[in-house]
């Protein structure tokens, strides 16, 4: 039987079905609930993919990764690069009615920046000193410093543009929201259901879908349902239009006739491995460059994830500016256990003296499979790994709290993180970091000089600079992408549904008649 699997890239296409509209409800089940409807208090993916919906950012990303314009009809960086004028559409409207215009870019960007409770986000927007209304309809953010991936966070959820009438409500964040996308927010019954409600004057200015107005459904429903067998019930019995399906059952899913699997490869997601380099074992190159040589990437892909995930050579993931596998590829560990052996011989490990190792991940998309297979692996050159698999919270604390320990075995942890621009590895490695592990000053002043470079050809020169040492080192070895919440399957008579770049899950796309 004709497999039913579509593999969509950054350039993803849409599910053509025709023009009819689709009158009722769209419901998408996944496998938890969001955080916050406030984009400046969470940064899960879950929650990420629902401010989609009810939010627009000033710019918008197209099918192939480049920044286009969306709320702002257009945008100007000065020629020192610390200077970037955005000019509003004069027509946009607010879901409660009001129009959108510069004071709401203003309440957003002065919540996100200087307010007491500043976003989760903030180093992100880069060393922004001021904003400034200009007119009615044009906003200033004046720099310090240039800052090479401002412009294409302004295509981010985490820039989600907030009506400033949001300020006047007490429940912000959990019980209302306000903003110009596609959906209206409805209600939130937490652990259980969002309702969505089509945006009847939406007018698309950038999002990569041909429908140019108002979605085709009349509600969006996203339930959270963690068993992965009921949500495929669900969708099987017609009760659900889109889930989330767990990875056991996408070769069924497949083989059936009235369901579309898909999987988002250009989301910027990387798997990568990462070591607490404060204290021996992994405070040593060797030790790390010994469990890399140990692993057999390749092998362990295909046999936990076939075709559903590919290897991931470079530091960011494919897709995300400055990724080149051919270049990676020089500085990465090949599997090789005779020289894993020769390393931890070096260190005094061996046959009666085995290295004994903590691997970490967090729960769900058989991560805890693909750590099976790298202890078996580590097991052959005598790295005895006992496995810990928890929460997403649990594991970002625990891995700092790894980072400040000065005794206990070796950790590892099979970490994945998603962004559109290789600015990530300032956030993960720059010191101290986002979990206080590896980082050297060499690689500080590298990671800075990607901030700080605009002009691409030069940026990609440094960012390259950064990818050797992070490889070489050994201080982060990617592994595969993409990593989580990248398959959606799909009724088939559900117009409409559209993956976007970086993993954006579109509803209503096509355009009605």
């Amino acid at each position: 039987m004709r497999s039913r699997l579509k593999h969509l890239a950054v350039s993803a296409l849409a599910i053509s079905l025709g023009t009819q509209a689709f009158a009722g409800d769209i419901v998408w089940a996944r496998d938890g609930d969001i955080d916050s409807l406030d984009p400046h208090r969470a940064t899960s993916t879950l929650s990420r993919q629902v401010w989609y919906q009810i939010y627009d950012s000033l710019l918008e990303f197209d099918d192939d990764g480049s920044v286009v314009s969306n709320l702002a009809e257009s945008w100007d960086v000065s020629e020192d690069g610390t200077e970037i004028t955005f000019t509003l559409h004069d027509d946009i409207m607010c879901h409660d009615g009001t129009p959108f215009d510069a004071d709401d870019v203003m309440w957003t960007a002065e919540r996100a920046l200087f307010g007491d409770n500043p976003s989760l986000t903030k180093a992100s927007w880069g060393n922004v000193s001021a904003v400034d209304k200009i007119d009615s309809l044009t906003v200033m953010f004046t720099l310090d410093t240039p800052f090479g991936a401002f412009v294409p966070f302004m295509a981010d959820q985490f820039t989600s543009m907030l009506c400033d009438s949001n300020a006047e409500a007490a429940d912000f964040g959990t019980g209302s929201a306000i903003g110009t996308g596609p959906w209206k927010f409805g209600s939130w019954t937490k652990g259980s259901e969002i309702v969505l409600e089509a945006n009847a004057d939406y007018v698309n200015r950038g999002r990569p879908v041909d429908n140019p107005g108002a979605p085709l459904a009349d509600r969006l429903i996203v339930r959270t349902m963690p068993e992965g067998q009921t949500r495929v019930a669900g969708l099987r019995t017609g009760e659900l239009n889109v889930i989330v399906p767990p990875i056991q059952e996408v070769k069924s899913l497949q083989d059936d006739e009235a369901v579309e699997v898909h999987v988002a490869e250009g989301t910027g997601q990387n798997m990568f491995l990462q070591f607490a380099v404060t204290r021996p074992p992994f405070d040593d190159p060797r030790a790390r460059r010994a469990v890399s040589h140990a692993i057999d990437k390749d092998m362990a892909i295909q046999v936990v994830y076939g075709d559903l995930v590919e290897r991931q050579y470079c530091p960011i993931s494919r897709g995300v500016f400055g990724n080149d596998p051919e270049f990676c590829k020089q500085f990465d560990q090949d599997y090789d256990p005779e020289k894993a052996t020769e390393l931890l011989a070096e260190l005094g490990y061996g046959p009666d003296n085995p290295m004994e190792i903590i691997l970490a991940t967090w729960t769900g998309d058989n991560r805890e499979r693909m750590l099976q297979m790298l202890q078996n692996q580590l097991k052959q050159v005598n790295i005895i790994a006992s496995i810990e698999v928890m929460d997403i919270g649990t594991l970002n604390a625990r891995d700092t709290q790894e980072n400040n320990k000065t005794e206990g075995p070796g950790y590892v942890d099979l970490m994945g993180w998603t962004w559109f621009d290789p600015d990530l590895l300032y956030l993960l490695w720059h010191s101290p970091g986002a979990y206080e592990g590896f980082h050297t000053p060499e690689l500080d002043t590298i990671l800075e000089a990607t901030r700080t470079t605009v002009d691409p050809a030069e940026r990609e020169e440094v960012v390259k600079e950064a990818f050797k040492i992070l490889l070489e080192e050994a201080g982060q070895v990617p592994i595969y992408t993409p990593g989580w919440l990248w398959l959606y399957a799909v009724s088939a008579d559900t117009p409409g549904f559209k993956i976007g770049p970086f993993n954006r899950a579109q509803f209503g796309a096509m355009e009605a008649s």
